[in-house]
This record gives structure tokens, C-alpha cells and sequence, in this order.
């Protein structure tokens, strides 16, 4: 069967999906809870003296988070190899780096224990380092048709903990890992619940450190996913499997998504502003973590939609980063176009976002979540004013950028609310080159 379409897009014969279901990791949170990760390792059933490792990069080892980790790994009796190569939006041709370290290093069998310390990047390098090498063979084994062979994972390998440096990309709880084809210009996903780590430890004294400019990048992020998961279609207006096995992990929307993603939406927009203007302030740093958690649970489970279809053609060709490329999107994208298909709905998200609403017809008031969100945005003082200012992007690249979508991107375009052509990505595409 297929998952190309959503029963609202075209006639089909099978029938609508009745069931959901939650798949999380196990989750720690709050200030110094790295200080508990060698309990919450042998919880998971690592043994003394077991090997790990951290997967991180270079940033975070000369800012001391790293040592953070591994002091406390060694103080439980574990020992710890530190891989620090991971960069921005990472390539295939880099996480085979990490996966030739470990088999370099612990042979096929690979390392007892692994952790994740960093950003998104970080965090899907690890996940796919231990998923490729619990299974064997290669990366692009394991990254869907036509680029790579489609291979099911079936392992899920050793404990896997996860531990965010940032509040935004939700990759700690996530089932997806996303790499870059550099010479395609296209980002790829290995898919599986057996990319999902065993523990994620959200401990918002890591994210102190983070500048203001990624802090909102990555907030707009985070702001995205709470958005997109709230919009996104229903889980019983999407197709049922004939194979629970072959449920996707991007199910639709659920009364417990739209709980999270209510709260998740209050949290980041009253909180980022202050976190933007002072990093220090660690009562909103952690309502922020708050926030980008809850986010996570919505839209990584509910399924990310328009926004994140389109920013991954922008991010591959122009090397952007990602929480930046949502925050130029969203206003043209989900809070723009999708905002016909449930006017309503969108006038709860700006009484969210603390727009104004008393007064005025709901499709009024579902067009000033646009406005909000850009006047946040503007606020924050550190983000492009659209796509023109984020890479240069004109309108004679909408074309490439719009086929691009609506070709690459139908895992996500799946659950948008409003069909989508390549016209209609095209209008997008240019009205998100400027925001204001």
C-alpha cells in the first residue's frame, strides 16, 4: 500500500486510520540532570566497565560540556572515546566518518553504550552511527528509494542517551535522522522507531552557553514543530495500513498531540524573547526546553508538514541552517497558505502567539497568527527577513526550490492540511522571500 496520499487529497478505496499510538524515550529533565546520566545508563542496563561513546562536536569541547559528560561516565565506572567531528547539517560522507571511527575502534560489534551531546547534528549522527552499526552494511542501505535501497532497520543496538544543547530541533525524541546528499543537493531520512534512543536528558545548564542567534533559530524551530503538529492532519483522515507494521511514524494529530502542542506554542513564544536578550536567565531557559520538548512530542509525532518540506531544498542548496529557514517559511507556509484549511483553528494559534482576536471575524483572526509570529520575529532582533536576506534567493529560484518540494518531499506533504502543487510552492516560495 501506499502513504502517498491523505484521504482528504484524492478518492482512494482503502479506509480511513482508527488507531494511534505514543513512542517516546525515556525522559530526564531539569537543571544538572547530566549528573545523574551514569544511573540512568546502568538503568538501561550498561554494566560497569562497559564502553561508550559520546558523539559531539568540536564547539562543545572547548566550551566544557563535553568533559560535563564524560566526567561523569568515568565516575560510574564506564569507559568513554570521545568523537568530535560532527558538523552542521551532516553529510552522509561525515557520519560514515563516526561509523568508521567505531568500527576502528570496538570492531563490528561497536561501542557498549552511546551518547549524543549537541544540536540536532550531533544527535543524528549518533543515532545513526549506533543504528548502521547495530544492522551492518552502510548508510545509504538504510535511506529510502531512489537514493539509497530502502532497507528495513531491524536492531535497535545498544543504549542510546540523548542530550540537547539546544531547545529546538526535537531530535533527542525523534525516530528520524536527517542527512545531507551533498552531491544530489537533497536531504535524506533513515525512518525507524529503531533510530528512537533508549533516553533523552533534556538539562537546560547545557543550553546557557548558546548565542542568541541560534537560540532563536533554533526556537523557531521548536515554535515550528508545536505549529505544524497542531495543523497537520488528523490521524483518522489519513490512510489505515493494512500492516500495523507499516504505520509511518508521522501519524497525524491526536488529542494528546494538540495538548502538547498547545502548551508548547504558550511556553516558547512568551519565553524566547527573554532568553534571546539574556542567555543567563535560566528559568526561561528551561521553559524554553519545555517548550522544545513538548513541540517534539506534537510534531514529531503528529508530522511536521509544508514548512519542513520546503526548508530541506533550502537548506541542502544553500547550507543554511534549519531553524532559520522554518523561522523565514512559517509565515508564508503554515501560517499563510494552510491557514484556509481551518480558519479556526488558526485564530486559537494567534490568541496563542498573544495576538489580539476580540472583535473581529475568525478568518481575520486566523490571519494574525502571521502577523504575530513576524512581529516576534522582528523583536528577536537576529533573524533573516525572509529568503532574500536568509541566501540571496530570488524569484528566478522558486522554480528549482518549488519542484524540488513537491517531488522529494512527499513524506511531509503527506499530512499537510492543503494539497499542494508545484504552483502553489512556486507563490510560496516568493511570498516567503520577504516577510517584511
Amino acid at each position: 500500500m501506499s502513504y502517498d496520499r491523505s484521504v482528504s487529497a484524492s478518492a482512494h478505496e482503502l479506509g480511513s486510520e482508527t488507531v494511534w499510538h505514543i513512542q517516546m524515550p525515556e525522559i530526564r529533565f531539569g537543571a544538572n540532570a547530566v549528573e545523574e546520566l551514569g544511573f540512568q545508563l546502568g538503568d538501561l542496563g550498561a554494566a560497569e566497565g562497559a564502553a561508550g561513546l559520546v558523539v559531539t562536536d568540536q564547539t562543545l569541547v572547548d566550551l566544557g560540556h563535553a568533559d560535563r559528560v564524560t566526567d561523569q561516565l568515568e565516575a560510574a565506572g564506564f569507559g568513554v572515546d570521545v568523537w568530535d567531528g560532527a558538523e552542521r547539517e551532516p553529510s552522509i560522507e561525515t557520519v560514515e566518518s563516526c561509523i568508521s571511527f567505531v568500527r576502528d575502534e570496538r570492531g563490528e560489534d561497536g561501542y557498549d553504550f552511546y551518547v549524543g551531546l549537541g544540536g540536532g547534528s550531533c544527535i543524528d549522527i549518533a543515532k545513526t552511527t549506533r543504528a548502521v552499526t547495530a544492522n551492518g552494511g552502510e548508510i545509504l542501505d538504510y535511506v529510502a528509494e531512489p537514493t539509497g535501497r530502502g532497507e528495513d532497520l531491524t536492531e535497535s543496538g545498544p543504549p542510546l542517551v540523548l542530550m540537547p544543547t539546544t531547545a529546538g530541533t526535537g531530535a533527542e525524541i525523534s525516530p528520524v535522522a536527517i542527512l545531507s546528499v551533498e552531491d544530489k543537493d537533497i536531504k535524506e531520512a533513515i525512518s525507524s522507531h529503531h533510530v528512537r534512543a533508549d533516553a533523552a536528558v533534556l538539562d537546560p545548564t547545557l543550553t546557557t552557553t548558546l548565542p542568541a542567534d541560534v537560540t532563536a533559530k533554533t526556537a523557531m524551530d521548536a515554535l515550528g514543530h508545536a505549529i505544524e503538529g497542531y495543523t497537520t492532519h488528523r490521524y483518522d483522515d489519513l490512510l489505515r495500513p493494512s500492516d500495523p507494521a507499516e504505520r509511518p511514524v508521522y501519524a497525524g494529530r491526536t488529542d494528546f498531540t494538540e495538548a502538547f502542542s498547545e502548551r508548547a506554542i504558550r511556553l516558547l513564544s512568551n519565553n524566547v524573547r527573554r532568553v534571546v536578550n539574556n542567555g543567563d536567565d535560566l528559568e526561561a531557559r528551561s521553559k524554553m526546553l519545555k517548550g522544545a520538548l513538548f513541540g517534539a512530542i506534537a510534531g514529531l509525532t503528529a508530522g511536521a508538514s509544508l514548512c519542513h518540506a520546503m526548508a530541506y531544498p533550502v537548506g541542502n542548496k544553500y547550507h543554511t541552517y534549519h531553524g532559520e529557514t522554518i523561522a523565514a517559511l512559517t509565515p508564508a507556509s503554515t501560517l499563510g497558505y494552510n491557514a484556509a484549511s481551518d480558519p479556526e483553528r488558526f485564530a486559537r494559534i494567534a490568541e496563542m502567539l498573544g495576538a489580539e482576536t476580540d472583535g473581529v471575524s475568525t478568518r481575520e483572526a486566523a490571519d494574525r497568527a502571521k502577523e504575530e509570529y513576524v512581529r516576534l520575529q522582528r523583536d528577536l532582533n537576529v533573524l533573516p527577513s525572509g529568503l532574500n536576506e536568509l541566501a540571496g534567493i530570488t524569484e528566478e529560484d522558486v522554480g528549482w526550490l518549488a519542484d524540488q518540494t513537491v517531488e522529494t518531499q512527499k513524506r511531509l506533504l503527506r499530512c499537510n492540511p492543503r494539497p499542494v502543487t508545484k504552483e502553489d510552492a512556486e507563490e510560496i516560495f516568493t511570498d516567503a522571500l520577504y516577510n517584511w
